[in-house]
């Protein structure tokens, strides 16, 4: 089974970033999930896109939540039920 892959776009010294991330890893834990953390600061699309929307949780592109941890959703995305983000 391949690994999903989760995006995270945060920044530093946001602690809604810091409590989504928290929040997050028993999830990619629990399913065997890749989160790769993005620093929205570090690329102008980026902050054109998501600059305050962070933190943003994306599964292929698409967003999943943004602000807090929509937990209902992610793991219906990890489980691969009522999400085609693919």
């Amino acid at each position: 089974m391949p690994v999903i892959k989760l995006t995270l776009i945060s920044r530093s010294c946001c602690h809604l970033c810091a409590d989504m991330e928290a929040a997050l890893a028993p999830l990619a834990a629990e399913f065997g999930a890749a989160v790769e953390v993005l620093d929205v600061d570090d690329d102008p699309a980026l902050v054109e896109r998501y600059d305050e929307l962070v933190p943003v949780l994306l599964h292929n592109g698409v967003e999943l939540c943004h602000y807090f941890l929509d937990a209902g959703r992610v793991r219906d995305c990890l489980r691969g039920i009522g999400f085609s983000g693919e």
